[in-house]
Order: C-alpha cells, then structure tokens, then sequence
C-alpha cells in the first residue's frame, strides 16, 4: 500500500523472470470453474498476439527492475475491433479480499484508455459470480445486451 493506504498495484508483462510465479498462482477451490488458470491463458496469448498477459504486483514493485516483492495476481487484456476486451483477471488466493482486485481493474481501465483504437471496454463474467458482478458494477460496467447471450456468461461494457 502507498502512503495514503489506497490499494496501489504495478502491473508488467508476463516474462521469464515472473512466470514461474505467475503459474503459481490459485484460487480456491471453490473458484477454480469461474477463472481460468495462468497456464491455460498464457498459451491463449502465446498464439493470439491480440491477448496481452500481465502479472500484477503491489504497488511497492514499481521502480525495481527484479521486485522483491511477490506477483500476487494475473490479468489478461486483448485489443480488437475497437474494444479493450478485459479476457481475466485472477488475484492469489492469499492476497484476495485486500483490493487488489479492484485495484488491479481501474489500472487495466486506464491503460486501455490510452490505446487510441480503442472506443469501448468491456469484460464478462460467469452468471454466478457475485463478487465480479458487484465489483464491475461499482467500477461502472453496464449490461452489454449485444454481447449476452443466453447461458453462463455475462457481458459488461463501460458505457
């Protein structure tokens, strides 16, 4: 946490040096159906160059090139057709319930708003997640109808 004890998160991109802590990463046991995992999403963007992987760290890895301090969680962007597409985001199990879920959401947000292709940014989430369904809805996501279509996921964009 930074000085004024606001959740702050340093996102990189997923490289050698961070992705053996990267495929580290877990969740529960009761979220594991609701995320996939790092390796799985990793050998999406391997062969999509449209997905971007980036491991995500407290605050206090900024400025270091070699942190000391641990990746604590995992986000995966792509960019196509004009939309910043949030694809996952998963947070350690040990580091859940801190805010750096949220966190690590609003910093994602902002670096899509600097890609000047993009004009919309979106996520999903499966149907019976609670918790990112409160969370999108707090950072502003609204139901994306055009995306929603019957069944377990659910399509949010940020009108």
């Amino acid at each position: 946490m930074n000085a004024t004890n606001v959740i702050d998160v340093h996102l990189r991109p997923v490289t050698l040096d961070n992705l053996a802590q990267c495929l580290a990463l877990r969740v529960s046991n009761a979220q594991t159906h609701l995320v996939a995992s790092t390796a799985k999403s990793l050998a999406e963007a391997k062969v999509n160059a449209n997905l971007h992987s980036l491991a995500i760290y407290d605050g206090a890895a900024r400025g270091y090139e070699h942190p000391t301090v641990p990746v604590i969680g995992f986000a995966m962007y792509e960019l196509a057709a004009g939309v910043g597409f949030i694809q996952r985001l998963l947070i350690d199990q040990s580091q859940q319930g801190r805010g750096y879920g949220k966190a690590a959401m609003i910093e994602m947000i902002r670096r899509l708003r600097l890609h000047p292709e993009v004009e919309m940014i979106a996520t999903s989430y499966r149907r019976e997640n609670e918790i990112a369904a409160k969370l999108y809805a707090g950072l502003g996501f609204v139901p994306w109808p055009l995306a929603t279509l019957p069944g377990e996921e659910v399509f949010v964009r940020l009108p």
